[in-house]
């Protein structure tokens, strides 16, 4: 498409932009609000900021000797307040310049620190739920000032009128919208209070609401922060807080930590989570400035380990973005968050220190928290590794219980691993603790910082073979025949057969084997399939003499006496396909599909030949 050619203007012509403000909204609502809801929220935050210019000019007027009115009755939604109000100088300068802030005027750049909006432009969110938004001000730092008048159109138009100063009685500011009628969802009376209270429930001055109605005004935030508050007792303290973290977050705390950062202006509790929560969920967090709720889901208030609390906090220091919808990350925001890290850290201490029931319960629904917490941080490892729950051969115990009767320990390095040796190794009276987990390995290998009297060592194969008695050299060559036909069985598998003696004589077979020798016999495998090509002389580069998996049976199990002195060629094999079947089911690794075909054929081929025997 071709455009006109627009005349030329002289060099160095200074121009400026051109806003299309339907367009600015339609991005606004887009791309940087959640929500047309937040309409309200942008209201009550410039009255909010209005009345904190005015307790600047008079600082001797008690904190609620001023105030913000919500009015809606289904035609308009209005917010009144008694704060600084604006001259007419103000409103040509601040409400008709899109990004300009009065909140960054020089006499206050220095103390907008005070003030929650900073952008210049939360009054655009109006148009979100109204073509039209009226403003009618008057200033309180002149005591004669006239009122002004404001009427700013969706279509980037405005008109700004002087009224005399009995049309606004006292000085402060009243915005008025007329909503269009695609917004009723979010400016029906019941939905303007509901989000007045959502959003302004911790502001410190007084909110009213009005239904128009006829009746009084309802307070929208009647109670001060609970935080806030004197209490009779430290216990009463504690109730009341726990209440109110049941209330915000729909569940009865475990325990409620209080939060107080006085260099930031921050104050809240953290409610610890009476459930486990999966390792790295991490909750969201309801922090407000300056009284007013900026979000819900903050999740950069905490670390990520920090995964089993829900925290309410109110700070005056901290930055929201231009969407006033989460927190603006820079040093403050770092230090604080550091800050709360080390209050739930001194909070699992106390309970270690002074209160071991509720570190039980603590430690019982979430464990993974704290050893994901223990591995990164010495303090933490050394006051609750002894009192960590770990899987071990003496059943689920706490480090400290196990090596009280173990003093070498040994890890697995996976959960099949263990599953594998478990019993065995219990019988054989080995101390094994379960590391397949995540962190449990590490933290482990970490026990003898904390008890030197220990040592940890990762579990060897040859550690548990060596606790495998061999059998005596006539009942070996009685067997001979049988282990030989089982060996070139199970060959398809890479799996050696032996004959010992070991406990529990219930455990007819062990399968000794590992995820990483499997892994190797594959590639081998492989390079085998691969012969000749390139790929076949990369993976033969690698190639090592692949490890073989071994199933040890035990001479000790009536069934295994029974087996070893089969000697039909057919059915030892099958037998000996069952008994490697068996071994790799009690592994409770995942089969692989010749193993599941082999279990499925040698349960039919014995059924068979019974079936044969009995006929």
């Amino acid at each position: 498409m071709t455009l006109p050619d627009a005349p030329l203007s002289p060099a160095g012509t200074d121009r400026t932009f051109q806003v299309d403000l339907r367009g600015l909204v339609d991005l606004l609502s887009h791309h940087l609000y959640s929500s047309p809801r937040v309409y309200l929220r942008e209201l009550l935050q410039n009255a909010v900021d209005a009345l904190t210019a005015r307790h600047r000019l008079e600082p001797t007027a008690p904190e609620d000797a001023f105030g913000i009115r919500l009015y809606a009755d289904g035609s308009v939604v209005r917010v009144e307040d008694d704060g600084v109000g604006l001259t007419e100088a103000d409103v040509h300068t601040f409400l008709a310049t899109i990004g300009r802030s009065s909140k960054r005027a020089e006499k206050i750049a220095e103390q907008r620190g005070d003030f929650i909006g900073q952008f210049g432009i939360g009054l655009l969110s109006c148009f979100l739920v109204a073509d039209e938004i009226h403003v009618l001000s008057r200033s309180a730092a002149t005591p004669d000032a006239p009122a002004v008048e404001w009427r700013g159109r969706g279509d980037g138009s405005y008109t700004v009128r002087t009224l005399p100063a009995s049309a606004r009685s006292r000085p402060g500011t009243t915005v008025t919208l007329t909503p269009r009628a695609d917004a009723g969802e979010w400016t029906r009376p019941a939905q303007v209070h509901t989000l007045a209270r959502h959003f302004g429930s911790l502001l410190r001055h007084p909110v009213t609401f009005d239904d128009g109605t006829g009746g009084p005004g309802a307070p929208v935030n009647p109670q001060p922060a609970p935080w806030a508050h004197t209490y009779p007792t430290p216990g009463a303290r504690s109730r009341a807080l726990a209440a109110y973290g049941a209330d915000v977050f729909e569940f009865t705390p475990l325990d409620t930590i209080e939060l107080d950062l006085p260099a930031v202006g921050l104050k809240g509790i953290a409610c610890v989570l009476p459930e486990a929560v999966p390792a790295g969920r991490r909750h969201g967090h309801r922090v407000h400035v300056k009284g007013m709720l900026l979000s819900e889901q903050a999740e950069e208030i905490l670390p990520e380990w920090a995964f089993f609390v829900r925290c309410v906090v109110d700070a005056e220091s901290l930055r929201p973005t231009a969407s006033r919808e989460s927190l603006y990350e820079d040093d403050t925001l770092a230090a604080v968050r550091d800050a709360l890290a080390d209050r739930l850290r001194a909070w699992i201490a106390r309970a270690a220190a002074s209160d071991p029931d509720l570190l039980a319960r603590f430690l019982q629904a979430h464990h993974l928290a704290v050893k994901s917490l223990a591995v990164h941080d010495d303090e933490i490892l050394r006051m609750l590794l002894p009192w960590l729950p770990f899987e071990t051969t003496d059943g689920h115990c706490t480090l400290d219980e196990f090596a009280r009767t173990h003093r070498t320990v040994l890890v697995t390095s996976s959960v099949e691993e263990f599953r594998q040796v478990a019993a065995i190794a219990s019988a054989a009276g080995l101390g094994v603790v379960n590391g397949g987990y995540t962190y449990d390995r590490a933290l482990v290998h970490r026990l003898p910082e904390i008890r030197p009297a220990v040592s940890v060592a990762d579990l060897d194969p040859a550690t548990l073979t060596a606790h495998l008695d061999p059998v005596d050299r006539e009942t070996e060559l009685a067997a001979a025949a049988y282990l030989a036909r089982a060996r070139d069985a199970l060959a398809v598998f890479d799996c050696d057969v032996a004959l010992r003696t070991f406990q529990p004589a219930s455990a007819p077979a062990l399968l000794v084997d590992s995820r990483e020798a499997r892994h190797e016999r594959t590639r081998s495998q492989l390079a085998r399939e691969q012969e000749g090509g390139l790929w076949g002389d990369i993976l033969g580069a690698l190639r090592q003499e692949a490890p073989r998996a071994q199933l040890i049976l035990n001479q000790l199990n009536p069934l295994v006496r029974t087996v070893v002195a089969i000697d039909e060629p057919e059915l030892a094999r099958t037998s000996a396909e069952a008994l490697y079947g068996q071994a790799a089911l009690l592994s409770r690794r995942p089969l692989r599909p010749a193993e599941s075909s082999l279990i499925n054929r040698s349960f039919l081929d014995l059924l068979a030949h019974a079936l044969r025997k009995d006929s």
